[in-house]
């Protein structure tokens, strides 16, 4: 695609401050690697953009040249819509620079930011913003689409907390969307994922978290997976809104200096418990649930919160091979436990796992309209079930494994719906099931901003 293009993408490159590559060029293989390994595509062209601009143009061309576009923030996401074959690919990773102002508690954070970046800016004031929980993740993919991690019962999702975006539409103009520009952009892109343009600068509302936090593991055998589950479901269940809570289900123990050197890799199940409050309130909520049921092993310590965020990394090395499908679940009743702890030892890979989030707390006092996030606002849980493995024939096995465990569980569901960043393969049913009621008008503003559906590469929301 790229020789029959020919002089065009000299045209580009006249018009861009960022590199522009073609297969062959230093930068392209760089930008074309995303975190899953398992997918290998090759864009004709790439467009490394420093600017708003630069997107605009990239946009602006590709829509010239009949070019499919894909964009890439962190590159992080399972499904690799960052990346496609015979298409052009916006690389927003020099937009990656994180400016705070702490006395007015903002940060401006660039669309091609990991969560690194804007953890590592925020503390240096001890700020934070709630995002996920892997430090390689970019901040674009994670928002738009929601944003779980340790803070959200605390302070909420991403979007929860997110003050306008600069943005760049199908038509290649540059818009800030916020509540009071572009209110109906603003409602969509968060929850809606990047069905609407280029997120060039997000700015964020900061909360005083850290700079040391409280950590807490407590690990069970698969022989006591039923019973322990059950501890950790009835304690997280009454936790404060300053604890956050992540149950690791089919864990390999880590070979951490914390964990005692005859568990390490031991398979199991965790309850991982992280303290923003006093050390007194976590303590306690660890030996409640010591107390419900004794662990295999359990430490728990102070941690900078910038490593607090990067402590689950190794569970997600950047090149592995990963897939993964989610659903919500009203309560973790002991027939969903009991499908959790009997399939736990059928996973070959020991980093295939499946993390379940409690959402409560702050991310309830949102109304259910108040975004386009697809998930009610009443207490629930996530549960994503994670197969990852460098190995080609145990990605196989353990993608199966994914798909059934995600079968057992879906009549336990409360519809067909699930988290879109947690999609690997989001079909246009799930997808609306996901959205429910809000689709529709989801599909009308989509209708505005990008009626010839160019931002498809995504959990999709089809123009009405």
């Amino acid at each position: 695609m790229a020789q029959t293009l020919g002089g065009a993408i000299e045209d580009l490159r006249v018009v861009m401050h960022g590199p522009v590559c073609v297969s062959g060029d230093a930068g392209y293989d760089e930008a074309r690697n995303i975190w899953n390994g398992d997918i290998d595509r090759h864009p004709a062209v790439v467009a490394r953009c420093t600017s708003a601009a630069d997107v605009s143009a990239a946009v602006v061309f590709a829509c010239e040249q009949g070019l499919e576009i894909s964009v890439r923030g962190g590159g992080h996401g399972f499904s690799g819509f960052a990346v496609g074959d015979g298409g052009l690919m916006i690389d927003l990773s020099g937009l990656n620079a994180v400016r705070v102002d702490p006395a007015a508690r903002r940060a401006f954070v660039g669309g091609g930011a990991k969560l690194a970046d804007l953890d590592a800016a925020t503390q240096e004031h001890g700020l934070a913003a709630p995002a996920g929980v892997i430090s390689h993740t970019g901040v674009g993919g994670l928002t738009l689409g929601g944003g779980m991690g340790w803070l959200t019962n605390m302070l909420g999702l991403s979007i929860d907390n997110v003050e306008s975006a600069e943005m760049v539409l199908a038509d290649g103009s540059v818009v800030r969307a916020s509540a009071q520009e572009h209110p109906d952009l603003f409602w969509a892109i968060r929850g809606g994922g990047g069905n609407f343009g280029v997120v060039t600068e997000f700015e964020f509302r900061l909360a005083p978290v850290g700079p040391m936090v409280h950590i807490g593991m407590l690990f069970w055998e698969l022989e006591r997976g039923r019973e322990g589950l059950r501890a950790a479901r009835d304690v997280i269940s009454g936790l404060p809104d300053d604890i956050g809570s992540l149950i690791a289900v089919a864990l390999n123990a880590p070979p951490a200096p914390l964990v005692p050197e005859q568990y390490h890799f031991a398979p199991g199940h965790a309850l991982m418990l992280a303290g923003f409050g006093t050390p007194e309130e976590h303590a306690a909520a660890m030996s409640a649930a010591a107390a419900a049921c004794p662990p295999l092993f359990q430490f728990a310590t102070p941690i900078p919160y910038a490593n607090l965020q990067s402590m689950l990394d190794d569970s997600a090395p950047w090149g592995v091979r990963g897939y993964e499908k989610a659903l919500y679940l009203d309560e973790l009743t002991d027939d969903a436990i009991g499908v959790l702890a009997d399939r736990a030892g059928d996973k070959i890979s020991p980093v295939s796992f499946a993390p379940i989030f409690r959402l409560a707390g702050a991310y309830c006092r949102v109304a259910d309209d108040a975004t386009a996030y697809g998930g009610r606002r009443s207490p629930q849980y996530v549960v994503n079930i994670a197969g990852i493995a460098a190995d080609p024939d145990a990605f196989a096995a353990d993608r199966a494994w994914v798909r059934s465990v995600w079968g057992q569980l879906r009549p336990l569901a409360h519809d067909s719906g699930g988290y879109v960043n947690f999609m690997s393969e989001p079909d246009e049913d799930r997808v609306q099931y996901s959205y429910g009621s809000k689709y529709e008008r989801l599909a009308r503003i989509k209708s505005a901003y990008d009626p010839g559906n160019i931002f498809h590469r995504n959990a999709n929301v089809k123009p009405s």
